[in-house]
């Protein structure tokens, strides 16, 4: 399916508020993937994909991830809202065709993060948290570092989303803290 009819069936999907995020998250990616050399084509489908089950009702995100025969652990069961982005990597290939193996990845690493992440996978989920709709304390100095350095401004991403977490009592996915900690380690290796 082409990127402009992939458009048009996700404006028909998404309140218009998500579909702008999409629109924003798709365009960032694009900016993101020129400037760190990753294919721009897979980086703008990703964006515009991400969220696709994000608007599914919260009651309804379980009993279909499962019918996708999705496993889901104990921190997704307790947090469905965590299941959008593995049932929007199941939407995207069985709905829209996308059969890319590191397209699917990266929405399904968007919102836990996690280990062994590829550029494009960086670049979503720092799309996601840094595209212009955002308006977030500190989200400017992750758009700063995002130009320059994609560890760097994902480990501030990743931990700007545990402090909120922590704050609210909130459940942290161990993905999340795999891949805080993998870029740690990174950086004690220079």
């Amino acid at each position: 399916m082409k990127y402009a009819k992939m458009l048009a069936e996700v404006a028909k999907r998404l309140s218009s508020k998500r579909f702008s995020h999409s629109i924003g998250v798709s365009e960032t990616a694009e900016c993101l993937a020129v400037r760190f050399h990753c294919d721009t084509e897979k980086a703008k489908i990703a964006g515009l994909l991400h969220d696709l089950a994000r608007e599914v009702p919260m009651n309804e995100l379980l009993p279909r991830a499962q019918a996708f025969g999705i496993v889901v652990n104990d921190i997704e069961q307790a947090e469905p809202i965590l299941l959008h982005p593995l049932l929007g990597a199941k939407l995207a290939q069985a709905e829209f065709g996308i059969d890319d193996a590191e397209i699917l990845q990266a929405i399904i690493l968007h919102t836990t993060a996690g280990e062994s992440m590829t550029i494009l996978d960086k670049i979503i989920y720092l799309a996601d948290v840094i595209e212009p709709g955002r308006g977030f304390k500190g989200v400017d100095s992750i758009r700063e570092m995002a130009q320059v350095d994609l560890d760097k401004a994902l480990l501030a991403a990743l931990d700007q989303s545990i402090d909120y977490l922590v704050k609210r009592c909130g459940l942290i996915h161990p993905a999340t803290i795999a891949a805080r900690n993998e870029i740690l380690l990174k950086k004690r290796e220079c």
